[in-house]
């Protein structure tokens, strides 16, 4: 069905954090749409912890002001008190995730924190848009160029909200991080693969000469061979939408192991 976004709710949530340049950035944009939107996201960041759960630590939420929230969790646990907590009166009727800094492509989706926000809220049968913005430049020092997701993340919700996309179903949207005026134009593009190479793993050497590692840094390798896929795209200068499942089954191989396993 649907969604009139005049008359629905919206909710914003991040894994950067509350104070994240690219949440309040989100939020304007969710405001242009809806005159009901809501804050709720982790007070701290939260990059790459996926879809997890705060199981063994008590959970607090600070209000901001009357419509933004933080609770000092996961991205996961944002979304849970937000929906059934903070906005119990009235469900939202969308969720959006981020903008987060950097970008969502291939298996990023399995540890992003962002696209983990949209998971949650498809869970909770909540329409769910991530929204990713890829940097550029040198790692320890990107260049950060919010215009596209300015000029284009408003229209591309306003499309999406047009179409019913099927159950279990959230949207990764990825900016390549270019000068709007320089974006190709939007490409709807499979989810890719990448692996992760040597080169992000860093050994150091702590004063007391015992080694320790940092996993990060931009030594990502694409590892299919698909010219179409959301990674590629992304580099020559398109925003990406993909479709992202929930639903994990192979169906393709159950058949094969029923012939295996459950053959009389």
């Amino acid at each position: 069905m649907a969604i009139d976004l005049n008359k629905t709710r919206i909710l914003v949530s991040n894994d950067d954090g509350i104070e994240a340049e690219g949440i309040h950035i989100l939020e304007h944009i969710a405001k242009t749409l809806s005159e009901d939107v809501w804050t709720v996201a982790p007070l701290h960041e939260q990059s790459g912890v996926s879809h997890s759960l705060t199981l063994h630590d008590p959970l607090r939420i600070r209000k901001f002001d009357d419509r933004r929230f933080a609770v000092a969790g996961t991205p996961t646990d944002a979304v849970l008190l937000g929906v059934m907590e903070i906005l119990e009166d009235k469900r939202p009727g969308l969720l959006l995730s981020g903008i987060n800094r950097g970008a969502n492509v291939a298996e990023d989706v399995t540890y992003s924190g962002t696209v983990a926000v949209t998971m949650e809220g498809t869970l909770l049968e909540i329409p769910s848009i991530a929204f990713s913005n890829r940097l550029l430049g040198d790692y320890e020092d990107p260049v950060v160029d919010w215009s596209a997701p300015k000029a284009f993340a408003a229209d591309i919700v306003r499309k999406l909200a047009t179409i019913d996309w099927p159950h279990g179903t959230l949207i990764n949207v990825n900016f390549p991080g270019l000068p709007a005026d320089q974006v190709k134009g939007i490409k709807v593009a499979p989810q890719g693969r990448r692996k992760i190479d040597k080169e992000k793993l860093h050994k150091r050497t702590d004063p007391r000469g015992r080694d320790y590692y940092w996993i990060g840094g931009p030594g990502m390798t694409p590892f299919d061979a698909r010219p179409d896929a959301d990674f590629h795209m992304l580099l020559e200068g398109y925003i990406t939408i993909t479709p992202i499942q929930l639903d994990l089954t192979n169906f393709a191989l159950m058949d094969h192991l029923r012939q295996t396993f459950e053959a009389a």
